[in-house]
């Protein structure tokens, strides 16, 4: 069983923004994006970038993985991001619109050139109809790779559809974004939900990307941590009855059966393999908290 890293909860911070980086240091979020893209003014570009480096240089977030957002190659920032993000300290570098494995690629060289550590993650943002179809082919880019998030505004604006409660426009690209990261072995995030006052309507769209398959939520506003860590962790329940599939199923494969009746259910090995993974990621949050 691999290790799990919890990304329930993956809240965006604008670089430019230096209370908000200070505030995050406290949070009860799993995962951190510091962004220096859509979030900051292009004014304003350098001084975040800046800021961010002194952040992560800073340090105090603890448990918090960094990730941060960098412009794209093809405006005025990115290259510069990626030279002053590469040693910087982040755990993960998001690349915006990545649309082919060539834009993986490109900056994957270019922080390799600039001294990235072998352990700095690369995460691609799929919000484009051509990244959603090319998920895929991105996916498989590089060992770098760690995770694909859905970007579902810039998508709703590309396909000319309209956010719905039920999230019909972009669920075919949720898919095949979900279907291209667990066939290379990565995570999931789902795209943000716009409404911060629509407290009932974020819930229901976490319970959707769970129930999809996503491994958590990216964020826009601190007050919806609690929601997503909460909707995307295993509950008590569903540890247990994880927990009685694995020694059912153990006791079954001593007496040299493949299959056992497990509350009124056949369980197979696959069945054990999923209540493994609920079982990791009940320990990873409870080690967390």
């Amino acid at each position: 069983m691999e290790t799990i890293r919890p990304r329930r909860s993956v809240l965006y911070v604008p670089g430019s923004n230096a209370r908000a980086l200070e505030k995050a240091r406290a949070l009860a979020v799993d995962a951190l994006i510091l962004d220096l893209e859509d979030a900051v003014a292009p004014a304003a570009k350098p001084e975040a970038r800046a800021r961010v480096v002194e952040a992560l240089a800073a340090g105090g977030y603890g448990h918090r993985e960094l990730a941060v957002r960098v412009n794209g190659a093809s405006t005025p920032w990115g290259s510069d991001d990626l030279f002053a993000l590469a040693s910087a300290g982040a755990d993960a570098i998001v690349l915006p619109k990545a649309e082919a494995a060539a834009d993986v690629l490109r900056a994957e060289r270019a922080l390799e050139a600039a001294g990235a550590p072998a352990a700095l993650a690369l995460w691609c943002m799929i919000e484009t109809p051509r990244g959603v179809l090319a998920a895929d082919e991105i996916a498989g880019a590089s060992p770098r790779l760690a995770c694909l998030v859905a970007g579902t505004s810039d998508l709703v604006k590309d396909l000319r559809a309209r956010h719905t409660p039920g999230r019909a426009e972009v669920l075919a690209s949720l898919s095949l974004v979900l279907l291209a990261a667990r066939a290379h072995g990565l995570d999931a995030l789902d795209g943000v939900h716009l409404a911060l006052d629509d407290e009932r309507g974020f819930e229901a769209a976490c319970r959707q990307g769970r129930e999809l398959g996503f491994d958590g939520k990216t964020l826009i506003h601190p007050r919806t941590i609690d929601a997503a860590n909460r909707i995307f962790s295993p509950d008590a329940e569903e540890v247990a009855e994880a927990r009685r599939i694995i020694e059912a199923h153990a006791r079954a494969a001593a007496a040299g059966q493949g299959v056992v009746v497990v509350d009124g259910r056949l369980v197979e090995a696959l069945h054990v393999e999923s209540a493994r993974r609920v079982v990791a990621l009940a320990d990873a949050v409870a080690d967390r908290s």
